[in-house]
């Protein structure tokens, strides 16, 4: 199987398109998926609870530093409940550092939001043939005022390598 992680535009047919056209910022990563038959819930459950030591050891400097300037502790991206099931999720449950906006068969919303941002996270699927998936994961911030600026600087060529490592686990055993 290629699981190889390639940047792409987000899906036409994706709900994160209505809005994309007013954003500071969107990357999008395909791969096909190790697990084609997981909903996109639960292929963000499965990725979210593999979250690389890193990512977290990130995500917990990223807390310590933005929290003296109002800018939420998110926790960390693998602080997933292991005992709630997919299917008990509904809309406004958070689900790791996210809240749970809406899903459908072939696509999952996902977002957090405070006064300086606004981020929504997306992953669609798009059925192959051959039992084969392909998943776009795609992350959309609009940024509300200055210290959103700010604290997109560093964030932005983080994010693109944070975004194509949890995507690449999509696509792994």
């Amino acid at each position: 199987m290629n699981n190889d992680v390639t940047k792409v535009a987000p899906p036409c047919s994706s709900k994160i398109q209505h809005i994309l056209e007013s954003a500071d910022f969107y990357d999008a990563w395909e791969v096909r998926a190790a697990a084609p038959m997981l909903t996109p819930l639960e292929q963000f459950l499965r990725v979210a609870s593999k979250t690389p030591k890193w990512v977290d050891s990130l995500m917990v400097l990223r807390n310590k530093v933005v929290s003296p300037f109002g800018l939420k502790d998110l926790g960390k991206l693998s602080s997933i409940s292991p005992n709630k099931s997919s299917k008990d999720y509904v809309a406004g449950d958070r689900v790791g550092i996210f809240t749970l906006i809406e899903q459908s068969e072939n696509e999952v919303l996902l977002g957090d939001e405070d006064e300086h941002l606004k981020v929504v996270l997306s992953l669609y699927q798009t059925p192959l043939g051959d039992n084969q998936t392909q998943v776009t994961m795609t992350t959309v911030v609009h940024v509300k005022n200055m210290l959103g600026h700010l604290y997109m600087l560093p964030v932005k060529p983080a994010h693109h390598v944070i975004a194509k490592s949890m995507t690449k686990l999509i696509g792994e055993n």
